[in-house]
């Protein structure tokens, strides 16, 4: 019984064509079937991306406004009141007297354990 050919049949009108170049190839370098396409889709990918990134942070800068320390904080200066200053106030503290002081229980709500055994 006669063997099969191990080659393919191709016909002429193919074997000069840029496909049959890359099939030929591919069994030589594999690279080109893998690699390559892998490659070309993280590069075109990554080139398709920068502007909707920077879509979405300019979007985001629009909606953030810078504010100022007073409005950061929620505090309206009324006129005729003067501006807070810590080191002031650390020596309004620190002049009161800590050591002279009652400990006075806090009135329960009916109903309220008071905690005393």
């Amino acid at each position: 019984m006669p063997t099969f050919q191990s080659k393919k049949y191709v016909p002429k009108s193919f074997q000069n064509t840029l496909a049959a170049s890359y099939r030929s190839k591919l069994s030589r370098h594999p690279f080109l079937l893998f690699g390559l396409p892998f490659i070309a889709t993280m590069v075109a990918g990554s080139f398709f991306l920068t502007p909707a990134a920077a879509l979405r942070y300019e979007r985001h800068d629009r909606k953030v406004k810078t504010l100022s320390k007073d409005e950061e904080l929620g505090i309206k200066r009324i006129e005729g009141r003067k501006a807070f200053d810590i080191n002031e106030e650390y020596y309004r503290l620190a002049a009161k007297d800590l050591d002279d002081w009652d400990n006075k229980r806090v009135k329960r709500l009916k109903g309220e354990s008071d905690g005393i055994l």
